[in-house]
């Protein structure tokens, strides 16, 4: 064989090699996001949604924003309900992605039915409600009037700081139970605090968030980097009380969506503060959940990875879009694995796309399906959810970084 022959032999295995590597990434071209259509599909679906919407209010005074199907029907909340905020969020990423100001009339519209909130003392999901809906609004408007709103609810959350704990106080139930329970779902609403300081300039938001973020990482987290749902502390001296879950299969276990709260929770804090220790556990998390031996392989978790009974159990898309959504934010900061988070997520947003999308005009225009919020108490589970929804839909925009 000559030398000529020898070079194309060698390119056409090269060129072969080339080619199987890119039909095995994630982006190769029967995995790509088409958000186009995604996007196309996601407006119908609302419209579908708010029309839904707008016939059951009439019948359910003070109920506003659509939370899931039970038995099949729409399922409304009051502003007061920690999810209230989802919806207006998902509002303003549909406006983000088509500029449209049909869509933002309607965000604007849904987000001033929870200005009450910005006082309510009574939770800690501040910034669930208020900075996704808020929060979203002010980022695509720039309008002093969201940004008003978002610093006084910051300041309504910090009195819910005990200093001796470091933490938050979460929940106010369940008194019987627990003294000062602290929730990792918690870190979450940090975000609100890490704004207020930069609008405002005031520190002391900041301080909080920052502690708050300490005290979690410190106690929250078993050695192979899964987190307990619920911490107790004792509310005078600080002490970790007890370890718990309410939400997950059993208190040492590994409940889903507690382990994509906490990943997302710990990337977002790194990217405001820049402290080391913050991006190094959101990786270790990261770690954990994408080489969980009991993750599927379409990487839709079980509801809990530590359910007797998988696979025959429900998984929880929700925990999927949580984790795709800090994925791609953690990606753009990891200089080790950034490549296998940005691949990681996209396939989690494929499969969502392709696997457990609502068929259009469907599920009261819900977007995503099979979803579990509180499978110990036979609530929601295997439904869509409108954080689900959220998260999703963030998760698609961050792939375009048209959002953070």
């Amino acid at each position: 064989m000559d030398a000529f022959a020898i070079k194309i032999r060698y390119g056409l295995i090269h060129l072969v090699f080339i080619t199987v590597l890119f039909f095995l990434s994630s982006d190769a071209p029967s995995q790509r996001l088409n958000l186009k259509k995604i996007f196309r599909d996601v407006e119908q679906q609302t419209d579908v949604l708010i029309n839904s919407l707008n016939k059951q209010k009439k019948e359910n005074i003070g109920l506003m924003m659509p939370r899931t199907l039970e038995n099949g029907k729409l399922k409304l909340v009051k502003s007061s309900d920690w999810t209230s905020g989802f919806f207006p969020g998902v509002l303003w990423q549909i406006y983000l992605y088509s500029n449209k100001n049909f869509w933002k009339a309607r965000a604007d519209s849904f987000t001033r039915l929870l200005e009450e909130e910005k006082f309510n003392s009574r939770t800690h999901d501040m910034g669930f409600k208020i900075f996704c809906s808020y929060g979203n609004a002010y980022k695509a408007t720039s309008e002093k009037y969201y940004k008003d709103v978002i610093v006084q609810a910051a300041n309504t959350l910090t009195t819910r700081f005990n200093k001796k704990v470091g933490a938050i106080r979460s929940w106010d139930h369940s008194r019987d139970k627990w003294d000062f329970p602290v929730i990792i779902d918690n870190m979450m609403n940090l975000e609100l605090l890490f704004a207020a300081t930069k609008y405002t300039g005031d520190s002391t938001f900041y301080n909080i968030a920052v502690q708050h973020a300490n005290t979690t990482m410190r106690n929250h987290y078993r050695p192979d980097m899964s987190s307990y749902h619920v911490i107790d502390y004792d509310s005078l001296t600080g002490k970790v009380s007890k370890r718990n879950t309410h939400q997950g299969y059993s208190h040492e276990s590994s409940w889903a969506r507690g382990q994509a709260w906490g990943l997302y929770g710990f990337t977002m804090c790194y990217e405001e503060t820049g402290l080391q220790s913050y991006l190094a556990q959101a990786e270790a998390i990261a770690n954990y959940l994408i080489h969980h031996p009991k993750m599927p392989r379409d990487l839709i978790p079980y509801w809990d990875f530590d359910d007797p009974a998988i696979p025959h159990v429900s998984k929880d898309a929700s925990a999927a879009a949580v984790m795709a959504s800090a994925l791609l934010r953690l990606s753009t900061f990891s200089t080790k694995n950034g490549y296998l988070y940005k691949k990681t997520a996209n396939k989690i947003l494929y499969n969502l796309s392709k696997y457990y999308g609502s068929p259009v005009g469907e599920n009261m225009g819900f977007i995503l399906l099979h979803s579990t919020g509180h499978a110990p108490a036979k609530s929601e589970v295997d439904v869509p959810l409108n954080y689900a929804d959220y998260y999703y839909l963030e998760g698609l925009l961050r792939t375009k970084r048209i959002v953070k």
